[in-house]
């Protein structure tokens, strides 16, 4: 079955940069969407990006401009670089992903199946 863990949360400071990974197993398809989400407390999750198997990236108005989704194919990994760091990005961070037929629209307002545990980023 898929697994999805993420790694390289921590304390960052405002306006330094983190990278979080994604680590995916279990993949039997070679077509997905994947995304990364993220939820403060007190507050509901928001989609920060998404990117599908074509490499094709969907990035809200409201996060574009410090978040960078990518994905490594080869090591099955998907990471998310935010650059910039503001205090109101501290928040767990989660991906996710989703099985989908070639060509299919891959945002952060679909669906998705598979989640992992979430990676905490706390700003000082």
């Amino acid at each position: 079955h898929v697994q999805l863990v993420e790694s390289g949360g921590g304390s960052v400071q405002t306006g330094g940069s983190v990278r979080l990974s994604c680590t995916a197993s279990g993949f039997t398809y070679s077509t997905y969407c994947m995304g990364w989400f993220r939820q403060a407390p007190g507050k509901e999750r928001e989609g920060v990006a998404a990117i599908d198997t074509d490499g094709d990236i969907s990035v809200p108005d409201s996060m574009k401009g410090r978040f960078t989704i990518s994905f490594d194919n080869a090591k099955k990994t998907l990471y998310l670089q935010i650059n910039n760091v503001k205090p109101e990005d501290a928040a767990m961070y989660y991906c996710a992903a989703e099985i989908v037929p070639r060509g299919i629209l891959c945002t952060v307002d679909r669906g998705f199946a598979y989640w992992g545990q979430g990676t905490q980023v706390t700003v000082s």
